[in-house]
Order: structure tokens, then sequence, then C-alpha cells
């Protein structure tokens, strides 16, 4: 309210008394008439405090009104009191005359091309279908990328996230938006969704082309002021059937000037907790799809993280209402902190082609930044995985079947190890032939305890004999060693190609899932088993020995149980290629004299 100067303070006292007084009570009058008008009417919410992009489990910002209102502290966004009083009645006229436009009854819109086809309702103007024409589902129908059971509950995509939540509730779930088009379009193409009533204005375009890419430009408005409104993928993903792609679930951002993605899980979410950017991209994904935004300004880019429990029946196939189980649902709501979001949405598989294709903004309308081939997780062996996954892919362009490829892949990287495997036995040999040696130097200083420092003299003299011998101890380790880094690399790389999912080979249906007939962990057994039978052990015991043979093979197949397909093929070929290989091994010159060596420490143990 403008200061007005105190009347009693005018010059000129005395006689003027009356004058003053009246001059007092008008003011008062004037001051009332304004107050009624300006400073007792409904204060819009607090601005939410949102906090910087980290890993943070800190609580839900409280429901505020636009992220874009400017802080009352900025000299900039502080005009003067009568101003704001001028704009405040301006936007409280306005709101009443403000035209209504809804529909009557709910209609639907759908728009495809070649890898998608999208079902909109103007009921929320959300996405009620998300189909990927080139994927399947266990049905062996196409792929619906929407979680009916959690969008119906939690939202569905591309509805919009406010900090009101009354306010969520109509525009997402209440309003009768009038639709650009119904029917079916064709991308590419443009579609739009209008939509007011009792001050609430909202207008949502969508711009389709020929990919797996969206454009999006949303708005909302509230008595005439900007609302946060951010566009979100609520809930998950339709292609999660079991409790492991569940646990799968991620939410993801890359910040501006980071080279890897901060990655999300359940349990470092709060549900409704703002990160601010910069970023160039952020959204959420699972084992195979993703939804990832592309804000068109990371500088003024906020995501929203969305985490909830959905209860489903145990098997889904043949649900039990009193069988229930809990599980974890994650979404993220992506949009521009100034108030108007423009962004693009890529929704489809984490193929890295197709990944690579999309490139982030480092401005608007400046689509260079990095691409989302981050977006695929590799894991800690990801600098093995990455070029073993193009290695497979190049394999492919000339075999068809990635069962075959990957047999082609195991058969070369065990011929290459083979040189390793040769100085392995060497070396097991030439440890068998300095056991006697090696005993003696322990039955010398057996008697003086461990923490003697006459111990190390012991270890000296070992010492000493392997290198006048020329032996390494740890060279029968090497080729395990040098291989298990592989063997992490295949399964991360497995676990994560979506080339791989549903893939056939032989009686298998699914190179990315486990064996459902569990032959693959019966042969992992065999092919363990005989291999460990084939190889000579230096220096063990032979009950040990014996032991070892058999616990290992059954460990292994345990493990093998939960294994996708794909690596139990390269551990199975492995084996069978590893007995081959020492087989030769053992035909030869220095595997018979390792035999001999083994022969002769057993006969002198049998006749102690």
């Amino acid at each position: 309210m403008p200061e007005y100067r105190n009347p009693q303070q005018e010059p000129g006292g005395g006689g003027g008394g009356d004058k003053r007084m009246l001059m007092i009570f008008a003011v008062l009058f004037a001051a009332i008439i304004l107050a009624q008008a300006f400073l007792f009417k409904k204060p819009p919410a607090p601005k939410p405090n949102e906090s910087k992009p980290a890993p943070s489990s800190a609580p839900a910002p409280s429901p505020a009104a636009p992220a874009a209102a400017p802080s009352a502290a900025s000299p900039a966004a502080a005009p003067s009191r009568s101003k704001q009083h001028g704009a405040s009645r301006a936007a409280t006229a306005a709101a009443p005359s403000t035209p209504t436009k809804a529909e009557s009854r709910e209609v639907q819109t759908i728009v495809e091309n070649d890898v998608y086809r999208i079902t909109f309702t103007n009921q929320g103007a959300v996405v009620k279908s998300w189909i990927l024409k080139n994927y399947k589902d266990e049905e062996g129908k196409p792929l619906d990328l929407v979680n009916r059971a959690a969008a119906e509950k939690f939202g569905y995509p591309l509805s919009l996230h406010t900090y009101d939540a009354a306010l969520s509730e109509q525009i997402n779930k209440q309003a009768l938006y009038v639709p650009s088009a119904t029917g079916t379009l064709q991308a590419p193409g443009e579609l739009t969704f209008e939509y007011s009533q009792n001050g609430v204005a909202v207008r949502k375009n969508f711009f389709f082309g020929d990919k797996y890419v969206i454009s999006i430009e949303t708005h909302v408005t509230q008595n005439g002021q900007t609302v946060a409104a951010y566009p979100a993928w609520p809930a998950g993903f339709g292609d999660e059937n079991t409790a492991a792609a569940y646990g799968s679930e991620r939410v993801e951002y890359q910040a501006v000037g980071e080279r890897s993605p901060e990655r999300l899980a359940a349990k470092k979410l709060s549900s409704g907790n703002t990160l601010r950017g910069p970023f160039y991209w952020a959204g959420t994904q699972d084992l195979f799809f993703a939804a990832i935004f592309l804000p068109e300004n990371p500088d003024t880019a906020a995501m929203v993280t969305l985490r909830n429990s959905l209860a489903l029946p145990k098997d889904l196939k043949k649900p039990n209402p009193n069988e229930l189980v809990h599980y974890e649902v994650l979404g993220a709501a992506v949009g521009d902190a100034s108030g108007v979001t423009k962004a693009r949405l890529f929704v489809g598989p984490k193929a890295l082609t197709v990944l690579e294709a999309v490139h982030s903004n480092t401005a608007p309308g400046q689509m260079n930044g990095p691409d989302l081939r981050n977006v695929v997780d590799f894991g800690f062996f990801s600098l093995i995985a990455r070029p073993l996954f193009l290695w497979l892919k190049w394999t492919h362009k000339y075999v068809s079947n990635w069962g075959w490829c990957i047999v082609i892949l195991t058969i070369c990287i065990n011929a290459a190890l083979l040189p390793l495997r040769i100085t392995s036995t060497k070396s097991a040999l030439k440890m068998q032939k300095l056991q006697p040696q090696m005993k003696a130097i322990q039955e010398k200083y057996k008697k003086l305890p461990m923490r003697d420092p006459k111990r190390q003299e012991m270890n000296a003299e070992i010492g000493d004999l392997y290198k006048r011998e020329g032996v390494n101890p740890a060279g029968g380790c090497l080729p395990l060693v040098i291989q298990m880094p592989f063997l992490f690399a295949f399964y991360s790389m497995l676990q994560n190609s979506i080339e791989l999912r549903q893939a056939p080979f032989l009686w298998l249906h699914d190179l990315a899932a486990p064996d459902k007939l569990f032959i693959m962990p019966v042969l992992i057994v065999i092919s363990t088993f005989a291999m460990q039978k084939m190889t000579p052990s230096a220096g063990m015991d032979p009950k040990q020995q014996q032991m070892m043979t058999l616990m290992m093979p059954l460990m292994i197949g345990w493990f093998s149980f939960n294994l996708p397909s794909g690596l139990s093929v390269y551990w199975i070929v492995g084996n069978i290629i590893l007995m081959i290989q020492q087989y030769a091994i053992n035909k030869s010159h220095l595997g018979q004299e390792l035999r001999a060596e083994q022969e002769k420490r057993a006969r002198k143990k049998a006749m102690k």
C-alpha cells in the first residue's frame, strides 16, 4: 500500500484541527477500502524449497505455488507495492472472466508411427497406452510400456506434477480437455489439449516425429499466475512382471559438466523431493526401457522424484488376492523451474544405436549436448563389457542368431587365453617338482613360534627357491584371474543388452532370462565337474582335491539357476573348449610329465 504522510505532522496546527480530523477519517476510510481490495485476499502458497541435484533423501517440499515466482529478496523481483497491488487487482479481475473450455465427454486420440502407437485420453490429457511395435510382451503381443496397475493408482504418463494436491487432482483426473484432433493421427504431426475452468488454465502441446522422441510444451496458470507443473512418467513400465524387474528400476540424471549420470535406486529416493539443474537429461528406467526427459534449457531444469509402493499378487499369471507382494515403483517429473516447460521425451528401448542418436540440449535450440548412451549401465566392468557388446553386435551382422554369436565370441576369448593356460600348466608342473624342497624348508622352521622373527627367513628361502628354479607361484592362477573379469563383463553385458531380450537359441526362448527348464544349470554342473577331473592340481592334498572337484560344480550350478541363459551358454561353451584344450595338454609331453609327478607323490604318501 502507498505510504501516506501523518496528518498530525502537517504544518500550521491550531485552528485547522477540524479539517485535520476530517482528513484523518477520510484517509482511514480509504485505507480500509484498499485493505479490503488487496490485503485480505487469499495469498498464494509459498514457493517450494528446492535443492541442488544430489542423491539426497531430503524430505519432500511442502505444497507450493509456481516455482517461477520471484524471490522477495531479489531487487529485480521487487517492484513497488503499488505495482504489485495493481498486478494483483488485474489477476483477481481476470480470474472470473476466464472462459470455460472443457469437453463434455471422454474421447481418445491415437498417434502412431513405425515404432510406437500412443493412445491419449482427453480426461487429464494423459497417455493410457504407449505401445512399442518392435517389442513383444511375454504373451507375444506388442509391448505396452504403461504399467496399468501402477498408473491407475499413481498417475498416467504425461500427467502434470504440481505442489498442490487439489490442483493435480483437477488437471490430471477430473479435467476433460479439448483436443485439437481425435481418432488416429499419423506422425509426424502435432496434438494440443486445452482446458480452462474456475481460474485454472492448462495447455499441452505435443509434437511427434518418426523416431522414439516426442516434443512437449506445457503451461499451467491459476488466477492468471504461472504454476510449476512438470510433465511426468509417474510409475514404472509395462514390461515389469517379476520382483527382479521391479528391482531394476532407477531414477537417473546427467548433470551438466559430469561424464557419467547419477543413478538413484529406490532406497536413495524420497517421493516428492525436488532436484534442481542444470542437467542434460533426467528420467526413469528399468532393465530394458527408459523414459528420459531432455529439457530445452538445462540451466533452469528441475526434477521431482516419485516413489510409491504397489501391492500385486505374488503370481501375476494366477493372481491370489490373499497373497500380495509389495513392489517399489519409481517415476520422475521433469520441467522448467521458470514456469513454461519445453522439453523432449525419449520413450523406448535402451539400445545403444537408438540412444546414441538422441542428443541433449546445451541451450535452447542447441541439441549438441551428450547423447543418451550412458543410460545403458554396464557396471564396474564397462571398460570390457562395452567393447564385448560391440564385438557381439558386429558378429551379429554375419550370424543372425544371438546364441551362435555368443558361442563364436566364447571360442575367440578362450583361444586368446590358450597361451596363458599352457603357461599355467608349466607352472603347475614346476611347483609339483619343487614340493619336496619346499617341504624340507618348512620342516626346518616348523618348531619356531608363528611370531618368531626367524620365520621371515623361511619365506626368504622359499622365495630364493622360486627365483632359482624360475617358478612363479601365481602362474597357475593367472588364467583364472584374467578370465573372471570377462565373466563378470559378460554377465553385465548380457543383462543390460535389450538385443538379447527374447532372443531364442536352441530350446531357450530368451537369452536374457534364466532357463525355465533348468537344463543349463545341469549342463554347467556336469561340464564343470568334468573339467575339474581333467585338470591337474599342483600341491593340493588328494582329499581336498576330491572335495573341491565335487563342491565347486555344485556351487556354480546353484548360482546359475538365476543367471541369464546367454551367460550360461558362455560358461558351458567355455568349459567344453577348456576340456578340449586340457585333453590336448594332458596328452602332450608336458602333461604326461605332470601326471607322472603327481602319481609319484601319491605313492610316497601311500607308503607313509
